[in-house]
């Protein structure tokens, strides 16, 4: 399983939000560019690299600092934020970024990111749902998580049928930030669901113990924040963990 450690920036400087508010935001000191030398030095692979900004404005704002990000390290990075568009796509990709994440556009313009899968291959994009649930039934939230979208996260996936993508990153509004564990049971779920894609599991990591139960559950990878910010463990220890 692929541990990402998570940078998520906010004017520049890397920040964590809790249940993805942005009136509270965890300011951390490091610059990403030191956070993500630290991050590889450590043995990390891929990093996940978030614009805020452009999560909450809806376009792109970070590009280019997650460009140098890119240049700046031998690692793979995973990056989304205000992707709304193909541009947005292309932009990214040619910035240096192994892997774009699309988020609310996969519920909202299914039509559009299956030809952005087309185009520029599944490798390549990382359909990113985050839901709630909801008397037992996940359902996505769109808009800084402010609105439920009027479909069923199965009824979302199934507009990307077995052979049109190959990454899925699913948060759990209800565990972002808050160090309580991630929602196994959903996780499972989803893994007996579509067994074609490879999930990853985001929000809630606490202890290096949510990560091996992650990776029991059939998650080929989990992103992990305020866990290594506030020095629960550390990247080592969560590599060691799922290797």
């Amino acid at each position: 399983m692929i541990v990402y450690p998570a940078i998520d920036l906010r004017d520049g400087a890397c920040v964590r939000l809790m249940h993805g508010r942005f009136d509270e935001v965890t300011r951390y000191d490091d610059a990403p560019v030191a956070r993500l030398a630290a991050f590889v030095a450590a043995g990390a692979a891929w990093v996940h690299v978030v614009d805020l900004d452009g999560a909450q404005a809806g376009r792109a704002v970070q590009h280019a600092l997650i460009g140098r990000l890119a240049r700046s390290a031998e690692v793979r990075i995973q990056s989304g934020g205000g992707v709304r568009s193909r541009e947005d796509v292309a932009a990214l990709l040619d910035a240096g970024v192994a892997r774009v994440v699309v988020g609310s556009q996969a519920v909202t313009a299914p039509g559009a990111v299956a030809d952005w899968l087309a185009e520029f291959g599944a490798e390549r994009i990382a359909l990113a749902l985050d839901v709630n649930v909801k008397d037992g039934v996940p359902v996505p939230a769109l808009k800084g998580w402010t609105e439920a979208a009027a479909v069923t996260l199965w009824q979302a996936l199934d507009r990307f049928p077995e052979g049109t993508a190959r990454h899925l990153l699913v948060t759990d509004v209800g565990r972002d930030g808050a160090l309580t564990g991630p929602n196994l049971e959903l996780l499972a779920e989803i893994v007996q669901r579509r067994p074609d894609l490879d999930v990853q599991a985001s929000g809630g990591v606490a202890e290096t113990s949510d990560l091996t139960a992650a990776r029991e559950a059939g998650c080929a990878g989990a992103i992990v924040g305020r866990a290594i910010y506030e020095r629960r463990f550390t990247v080592e220890q969560a590599l060691e963990a799922v290797r």
